[in-house]
């Protein structure tokens, strides 16, 4: 049973105005891979996660000042 408060029109045609078109950017025919990590950068990324994961204490960024 359809509901009477909304009206019988598609999405589109119920909003007040029309959506503008996608970014191009968000539609890449051919997009492209991300390069592979070298090994040492492997090494690296996998020594930096265990000293994190390792050390007791949480590293945060310091906040920013707020505007006056």
């Amino acid at each position: 049973m359809p509901d009477p408060s909304v009206p019988d029109q598609s999405p589109d045609q119920a909003l007040a105005y029309p959506e503008p078109p996608a970014h191009p950017n968000w539609r890449r025919p051919g997009t492209a891979k991300p390069r592979p990590l070298t090994a040492a950068q492997q090494e690296h990324n996998r020594e930096v996660l265990a000293l994190a994961l390792s050390s007791g204490s949480r590293r945060t960024r310091p906040r920013k000042a707020p505007r006056a």
